[in-house]
């Protein structure tokens, strides 16, 4: 009874002989009878329906041109009708009685060789295959044989079917290996009109469901270019052939060896297309060990390759699979799930690797970079991989958000870390060397810089910080900085929106900082030098915040006119400390005895003067004031109150001095002289007095 079994074609294995083998039978006359509906007619017997094949004799075709494919349309007719009564009886199948017909072996023969002949003469290079104007209509020949495969398979138990059923799967076999063939090759030559009969001329492939074959085979990669083409990446009529191609597979239960080439075939050709956006695959171990100038650039060139492959190339390849695997829409979805996985994690890796590199300061506005890319790129992501759709081997195929996500938090927390470490590095900033002529400090200089550019993502950091500050130490000192802030609720994120992390921290940063500057402000032994120094990087710090919308809506206006207050303080210790003792050898007090002038006091008075005038212009000549707003206000305010003060001193006391050598020795400057002294303070340039004096 074994012996009897019918032999099923198996999709695991190449066919027993080789193509050009079954060709040898091929060249018999294929002239054929005529085989009509009407050959199967019903007779009743005992009230039950049975289908009786009636023999008829064949009618020769008269030979010419165009026999075999009149053969062929007339066979494939008789084909559709044996398979319609096939059907017929399988769904009438609850009819013991009724037996299936006798299946007409000659017919099913001359289809078969003939579709056979037909790949035949197409894999050799006899002749192209054209869908324009496929006078053999070969797809429809295979879908033909390939429901002929399935029809009487299902009377596999009928002795009389078993040679048909190895016969037509053997074809239907050879005619996949060639669809693959033809598959792969429209596959691997994007953009231009393919030659339907290059992939004939080509060094066959070996099948990919054959025996012994490697499942990650290397498909050859395109010459497709991701570049930001709007055109697709294959012209209509290829996506045409690949769609019919593709229907044929999947309909003969080839859909895995089909999604596997094509699968293959457009990760490929996504690789072959990075480098013409300048990015180059790289390791995780590589950007670890890249020097930040070269990862600067890198990242430049892998946010436009990331935002064109998430806005365009997704796009294109989702078209792609519709339109190649229209009426397999699961199909079609999986396939471009897989692909859009492996095109993030083939770039996703390279942000995964910035974020694992070692904080440093300069790196926070790369790292947002990256982090705005992953952001904005959300929408178009849930646009074109919306939840709740069918997904196969989702244990597989992971969703590309979560991969998006998951590196984005990564960023997310990488910016909170590097952006916290600024509080470190101004309490590590304790110098005990107080900068030259009371200037702006560096320090100053480079948390304000820092800041402005920080604060032109201030957006991106606010939801950076809401999101992603969940560490204990960053917490604390978002916390403290709050508070220190104390009742300005004018910053953005404070009127009904709740706490701001990001504008917390950004104030524990400027209350470090103005805490360093007066602790740094100590080490001037000159109390008006250390108001200067405390003056210079006050107004700077003004500025910076006064020129930067950010950072004037973070900090707030009770801040900033906290701030401003302290500076007009500074600015009166300054005149306190330097020009009080000068305006005292002015006053009147004890210069007069008795009703008149006591001339040695003067003398003393004058004298005081003009050393105390020596001794400011020589020091304070090289003190430094690089605000030239704050300097001019500076020197103003101090010829307003010295000026007219010795000024009218001299009118009322010059006269008791003789004159000749004793005025020239005591009056060293006229109101002018002094004047023009003044003008010559915070200059950082240390100059004489002499020439300066009256003549």
């Amino acid at each position: 009874m074994e012996g009897n079994q019918p032999r099923l074609p198996q999709k695991s294995s190449s066919f027993t002989a080789s193509r050009d083998e079954k060709h040898h039978e091929i060249d018999r006359n294929l002239s054929l009878g005529s085989f009509k509906r009407e050959q199967y007619g019903k007779r009743v017997t005992h009230g039950v329906d049975t289908i009786e094949e009636e023999e008829t004799e064949e009618k020769p075709i008269a030979g010419n041109a165009a026999e075999p494919q009149a053969s062929f349309f007339f066979i494939s007719e008789n084909i559709d009708v044996f398979l319609t009564v096939l059907l017929s009886v399988e769904e009438d199948g609850r009819d013991e009685s009724r037996e299936p017909p006798d299946i007409p072996e000659p017919t099913v023969e001359r289809f078969v060789t003939l579709l056979e002949k037909e790949i035949g003469r197409y894999e050799s290079g006899e002749a192209k295959w054209c869908s324009d104007n496929d006078e053999f209509p070969l797809l429809d020949a295979i879908g033909r044989v390939s429901k002929l495969t399935v029809a009487v398979t299902r009377f596999s138990s009928d002795t009389r079917y078993n040679q048909a059923m190895n016969r037509a799967g053997g074809v239907l076999h050879h005619a996949m290996c060639f669809l693959e063939d033809e598959f792969h090759s429209l596959l691997q030559d994007p953009r231009a009109k393919h030659d339907a009969g290059s992939s004939s001329l080509k060094a066959k492939r070996q099948p990919s469901f054959s025996l012994n074959h490697d499942p990650d085979r290397s498909v050859r990669p395109s010459t497709e270019s991701i570049s930001g083409e709007s055109r697709p990446p294959y012209p209509p009529e290829t996506v045409e052939r690949l769609h019919g191609i593709a229907d044929a597979m999947i309909s003969a239960g080839y859909d895995i060896e089909c999604c596997q080439l094509f699968a293959i075939a457009r990760h490929n050709a996504f690789e072959a297309g990075l480098p013409s956006l300048g990015f180059d695959k790289v390791s995780i171990e590589d950007v670890l060990k890249m020097a930040w100038e070269s990862l600067q650039s890198e990242i430049a060139t892998w946010i436009k390759a990331f935002r064109h492959t998430i806005t365009a190339s997704f796009a294109a390849e989702r078209d792609l699979c519709e339109a190649v695997f229209a009426g397999h829409p699961a199909v079609s979805d999986r396939l471009f799930r897989r692909f859009a996985r492996g095109a993030t994690v083939q770039l996703i890796t390279f942000a995964e690797a910035v974020s694992m590199t070692k904080r440093s300061a300069e790196k926070l506005f790369k790292v947002l970079d990256i982090y705005e890319a992953l952001r904005d790129v959300t929408p178009a992501v849930d646009a074109l991989l919306p939840e709740g759709a069918e997904q196969d081997e989702s244990s597989i195929i992971e969703d590309p958000k979560a991969e998006i996500a998951s590196v984005r938090c990564r960023l997310g927390e990488a910016a909170v870390g590097i952006f916290c470490d600024l509080e470190s590095s101004i309490k590590a900033d304790s110098s005990k060397t107080p900068v030259p002529g009371g200037a702006v400090h560096p320090l100053t200089r480079y948390v304000m810089n820092y800041l402005k550019y920080a604060c032109e993502y201030k957006n991106t950091l606010e939801q950076v910080f809401k999101e992603h500050k969940h560490s204990e130490k960053t917490s604390s000192c978002a916390e403290d900085g709050e508070a220190a802030r104390g009742g300005g609720n004018d910053r953005n994120g404070s009127n009904g929106e709740g706490h701001n992390p990001f504008a917390a921290q950004l104030m524990e940063a400027m209350n470090l900082l103005h805490s360093n500057l007066e602790s740094k402000s100590r080490l001037y032994k000159d109390q008006a030098l250390c108001n200067i120094f405390l003056m210079n990087n006050g107004r700077y710090i003004a500025k910076k915040v006064k020129g930067s919308p950010e950072i004037h809506q973070l900090l707030g206006e009770t801040w900033y006119r906290k701030r401003s207050s302290e500076l007009r303080q500074y600015h009166k210790n300054y005149q306190r400390e330097t020009w009080s003792r000068v305006l005292a050898c002015l006053r009147d007090d004890g210069l007069q005895a008795k009703g008149s002038v006591a001339k040695p006091v003067l003398k003393e008075r004058f004298k005081s003067f003009n050393a105390m005038i020596e001794e400011t212009h020589k020091a304070q000549s090289s003190w430094v004031v690089s605000d030239e707003q704050l300097q001019s206000e500076l020197r103003v305010s101090v010829s307003a109150v010295v000026v007219p003060a010795y000024r009218s001193f001299l009118g009322r006391f010059s006269q008791y001095l003789d004159p000749g050598r004793q005025t020239e020795k005591y009056i060293k400057f006229g109101p002018d002289d002094l004047e023009n002294l003044i003008d010559e303070l915070f200059d950082g340039n240390p100059s004489s007095t002499a020439s300066k004096r009256r003549p």
